[in-house]
């Protein structure tokens, strides 16, 4: 992500206040900046103006109301001659760069072993292409600030980490037609993302199914569901329409989940018919 400077394009995000981890490793790192900056006697327009950024937003970051980007603590680190020390702070600080419930669930994500999901009303987040993801956030009403989005998208594709995982969880998607014909940002970002459906569908450890609109109703019309089974037997699992919409871990309430989930499945076109299907709709534009 290129780096922006001055007041119109300030680097970071706005630090969470509800996240209390996350608050204390930022006023932790701002405050070490701030100690180094002053040791070696410098203003802090001076040294803004050396790595490349306004004076306001080193007040922020040192004042821990910023999430520094890795590129700014790099910079910070050359400036201040810091050995390293400085740009080490990118370990901690990357841990809460994003919102704390993305957080929790790429964590989630990142643990399992088998992640199941039905995705109606979109395509899901796990699949989404940078430019899609940004169409998507970018949609909401009221909308999200220019620092917001980044924030959000860049979160988003964090969690696709999980491809490269060694080894490979288990994953398993069923999308509706309708979010597949939609041309959300235009033809050419409508391709790309039916092209990384493809790409992610054809994977070994991916089944991908397309829930085509012409089907009776089945138990996925309420909203997602989203299931994630872990290494020592455990699994938690989410629906939109059920239990207030709350992950839950009880066996009955999972079993519940795993009933629907797999009733959609089945309902669903196999894996092989559905990436023909959406090869065809590549082939209509």
């Amino acid at each position: 992500m290129t780096v922006e400077t001055g007041e119109q394009g300030e680097t970071g995000w706005e630090v969470d206040p509800d996240d209390e981890w996350g608050v204390a490793v930022i006023a932790t790192v701002g405050r070490q900046l701030k100690l180094r900056r002053e040791a070696v006697g410098m203003r802090a327009a001076d040294f803004g103006e050396a790595v490349g950024y306004g004076e306001d937003l080193v007040y922020k970051v040192e004042g821990g109301k910023r999430i520094p980007r890795q590129e700014y603590l790099d910079r910070a680190d050359a400036v201040l001659d810091a050995g390293g020390l400085i740009a080490a702070a990118w370990e901690d600080v990357k841990r809460v760069r994003y919102p704390k419930k993305v957080r929790e669930l790429g964590k989630l994500e990142a643990n399992a072993v088998e992640i199941g999901v039905y995705e109606c009303n979109i395509i899901a987040g796990l699949l989404q292409t940078p430019e899609h993801a940004r169409v998507l956030i970018e949609a909401a009403q009221p909308p999200y600030s220019p620092d917001d989005v980044d924030r959000m998208v860049a979160a988003r594709l964090a969690r696709q980490s999980v491809y490269e995982r060694d080894p490979a969880p288990s994953l398993h998607f069923v999308l509706e037609e309708a979010p597949l014909r939609r041309q959300v940002g235009g033809t050419m970002v409508w391709r790309r993302q039916l092209e990384r459906l493809l790409e992610v569908g054809r994977l070994a450890n991916v089944t991908l199914q397309v829930m085509p609109t012409n089907v009776d109703a089945h138990p996925g019309l309420d909203g997602r569901i989203e299931l994630l089974k872990f290494m020592d037997g455990t699994a938690v699992g989410r629906a939109d329409g059920l239990f207030n919409g709350r992950p839950v871990s009880e066996p009955r309430q999972l079993r519940i989940l795993e009933l629907q989930y797999g009733t959609i499945r089945a309902q669903a076109l196999p894996s092989r018919e559905s990436l023909a299907f959406i090869e065809q709709l590549l082939g209509e534009t």
